[in-house]
């Protein structure tokens, strides 16, 4: 029976996904990646043009995976505060899970952070319209009382990359936890209709 292309190319970002978690961006190789996957480097290069190819499958692979948890777990109320704070803790956990599993590549961070930041765009944008959703829901509802809810909506996706770094290296989850619900909690009292 014939392994279909998909299949392999699928086969070959998983096993990339466990080098780029074990050695880092910078030190992983396509033939490390090749053997890893035991196939013969050119056909690696057969569906992937570089290693940089490579790690962009991986990228869209785990905003795949973040889109979707984020998404389930924002569906379970209808509440617009109930659901940012649900969706800024989802989001914070799911880097913190995504950041100690690429160990290696978490040291690179600060290094490679322009190189990062090339692949973050579809997932900016994404963040960026679900908070501006909550947002204007909130409106509505006449919860949140913001004039500009698209500077509010970005402005919001700044900070909470702005928390990455941290929420990346720092191990105690139940700290990080508590830091982020008082600053939500500051934030709302600046934005919650009186």
């Amino acid at each position: 029976m014939a392994v279909s292309k998909k299949a392999v190319r699928d086969a070959i970002v998983d096993t990339a996904r466990y080098i780029f978690a074990r050695f880092g961006y910078r030190k992983t190789t396509m033939d490390a990646i090749a053997r890893a996957a035991r196939k013969g480097k050119s056909s690696v290069y057969y569906y992937f043009k570089n290693k940089e190819e490579i790690f962009l499958a991986v990228v869209n692979k785990e905003v795949g995976s973040v889109k979707e948890e984020i998404r389930n777990a924002i569906a379970s109320t209808s509440d617009p505060k109930e659901k940012l704070t649900i969706y800024v803790l989802t989001r914070m956990r799911v880097l913190y899970r995504i950041a100690h599993f690429y160990s290696s590549f978490r040291e690179e961070y600060l290094q490679e952070y322009d190189f990062i930041q090339r692949f973050r765009e579809d997932l900016d944008r994404y963040e960026t319209k679900i908070i501006l959703d909550i947002l204007r829901d909130g409106i509505k509802k006449k919860v949140f009382s913001i004039s500009d809810p698209i500077t509010a909506a970005n402005s919001i996706v700044v900070a909470l990359k702005g928390f990455e770094y941290y929420w990346g290296t720092e191990e105690n989850i139940t700290k990080l936890e508590k830091q982020t619900e008082d600053m939500l909690e500051m934030l709302y009292r600046g934005i919650l209709k009186k």
